[in-house]
């Protein structure tokens, strides 16, 4: 079951949009390597602001995921490709809707 979330917002520097943009497709691969981290989207708002959502089952989930391989590579990239620092918020799920497919192996990586 999903009950927390993430949301960060990242602010491209001038000219680095693209280059933001592939890091976040990069890091695809690393999160579905995470089995606390039960769906994980990349996003762009606008022409240079970006962003990322992903959900977990619990707090040790979401810590896990803080604390991995994707946010590290953003921390030590962050002041090469953003404005400004990622804007890392935590938040509540108060109610979710997942393929059923997804929901059972959410389930099971808990």
């Amino acid at each position: 079951m999903v009950t927390l979330a993430l949301y960060v917002r990242l602010e491209a520097k001038p000219g680095k949009e693209k280059e933001v943009e592939q890091f976040l497709k990069g890091g695809l691969p690393i999160v579905q390597e995470e089995p606390d981290t039960i769906a994980w989207f990349a996003i762009r708002m606008g022409p240079s602001t970006f962003g990322i959502f992903d959900v977990f089952p619990h707090e040790k989930g979401r810590e896990a995921h803080l604390a991995g391989r994707v946010a590290a590579a953003l921390m030590a990239k962050a002041p090469e490709l953003l404005a400004t620092p990622p804007k890392i918020e935590k938040l509540d799920v108060l109610a979710v809707k997942l393929p059923e497919g997804e929901a059972i192996k959410g389930r099971r990586a808990a």
